[in-house]
């Protein structure tokens, strides 16, 4: 975690946290550390959400990114892998997102890429904390005609739909599908996205207002979705978040297909038509049991990471993989893609519900969600990683994890952003991992206060 940028961007409720001033000097740095070695006045490309805050946040960065003579082009609202895209296809030579993604209204953030289309690594976002923090006066102003100018892209979500849809070579027609825009980014591109590939759309929380961003919908409130796929017959629900980096789908019967499931049935399909590469998928510590069992029984291979997309990305990036994701949605076809991109994983897999021809339900079948336990537990920050010196924890976690087998499994981790333990307990039978979670618990919750004392 740094200074001003945590695992994704820098975010706090926006104006009085994450204020105007730092969002100018934020503009000011990235430009110069983003385009340091270009030979030509620099192009940086800035998207938004449609929170209240994004225009305010918008102005800013742009005064700031011209401020040091290079433009910044608005692309209006669209989603984060837009940005992504766009960066690489437009020859950009940075892009900005602006948005706080699942957050609610009152949060915002600044996400910023590179112009390869990729999230920007820790050692380039340290170089822009120091400029800010450390050496303010190395920003050098512009003046006279060395000022950048602002212009405006017209016809960005167009080219960013164009490029989705070609990214599916199946016809959709007869599918009906209702997509679940959470008020946020993709209530601007995906209508015309489904349209296009021939399915029947309807759309839920598609009319943002500036205040109704994820407010009881999206990929973090499934409900109203659930059951609207239900009620209305439809094959296919797909849920997406403020900024459309994620994805979670529903079938026929209402039921929640989560990001493990989804990557399990894309593994399997691509394996099927020899397009995953290395037989493997990426995926994180906290990714169900289920999904191993699945891939074991399927003859594709699983590479574990912390939690977390960049993770998942850099290990992809590293060994030449192709898939890969996390439980919430976020999920990364390295082959179209530099970043999870909600509505890609939402086009690939209504391209293989229509190819397969069976209902989602079945689709889904093919991997059995194990029943899981996630409790939390308050520690001090300077006790964190103690823990696991503890004798008796150690001894009561190595119990359990014998008596659960290869049907069940532990995981205690501390969290990257809270100063919490978090106890997870997977397996097949729901009393025995809820015993084996709560004794657990409490025996980092007796460390926790013995050490406070």
């Amino acid at each position: 975690m740094g200074r001003l940028f945590g695992t994704d961007g820098a975010r706090g409720v926006a104006i009085t946290e994450l204020t105007c001033e730092l969002a100018m000097q934020i503009g000011r740095a990235a430009a110069l550390v983003l385009t340091k070695e270009t030979k030509h006045r620099a192009r940086i490309l800035i998207g938004k959400d449609t929170r209240i805050s994004s225009d305010i946040l918008e102005a800013a960065l742009c005064a700031g990114i011209c401020s040091v003579g290079a433009q910044a082009i608005k692309l209006g609202v669209v989603p984060t892998p837009a940005v992504a895209y766009l960066v690489r296809a437009h020859g950009a030579d940075a892009g900005v997102m602006i948005s706080a993604s699942h957050n609610s209204v009152e949060f915002n953030g600044i996400k910023l890429f590179a112009a390869t289309g990729y999230k920007l690594p820790d050692a380039v976002e340290e170089e822009i904390e120091a400029l800010i923090l450390d050496h303010p006066e190395q920003i050098e102003l512009q003046s006279h005609t060395n000022v950048g100018a602002i212009l405006e892209d017209l016809h960005a979500k167009d080219n960013y739909v164009d490029y989705l849809a070609s990214c599916v070579h199946t016809d959709c027609s007869g599918m009906r599908v209702t997509l679940d825009c959470a008020n946020g980014s993709s209530s601007t591109t995906a209508a015309a996205l489904f349209t296009r590939l021939g399915a029947e759309v309807h759309m839920l929380s598609a009319e943002p207002d500036g205040t109704n961003i994820n407010r009881a919908c999206g990929s973090t409130h499934m409900e109203h979705l659930m059951e609207y796929v239900q009620s209305h017959d439809c094959d296919l629900g797909l849920a997406f978040d403020g900024d459309a980096d994620r994805c979670l789908a529903v079938d026929e019967n209402g039921a929640l297909v989560d990001g493990d499931k989804i990557i399990a049935i894309c593994a399997d399909a691509m394996k099927r038509n020899g397009t995953l590469k290395k037989d493997t998928a990426v995926v994180t510590v906290m990714t169900n049991l289920g999904f191993f069992h699945f891939c074991k029984a399927n003859g594709i291979s699983s590479v574990t990471t912390k939690v977390g997309d960049r993770y998942v990305l850099e290990e992809m990036l590293k060994d030449g993989y192709n898939l890969g994701g996390e439980q919430s949605g976020h999920i990364i076809f390295l082959d179209e893609a530099t970043t999870g991109d909600g509505e890609l994983s939402g086009i690939k897999l209504l391209e293989i519900l229509k190819k397969s021809g069976k209902p989602m339900s079945e689709l889904a079948s093919l991997m059995n969600t194990f029943s899981q336990v996630l409790y939390n537990v308050t520690i001090p920050n300077e006790k964190k990683g103690h823990w696991q010196d503890d004798a008796e924890i150690a001894g009561q976690i190595a119990a359990y994890t014998e008596q659960l087998g290869e049907d069940g499994r532990i995981l205690v981790r501390e969290s990257g952003t809270e100063p919490l333990i978090r106890v997870m307990v997977e397996g097949k039978d729901a009393q025995q991992i809820e015993t084996a979670a709560q004794e657990i618990t409490k025996r980092v919750q007796c460390f926790a206060e013995k050490s406070e004392g």
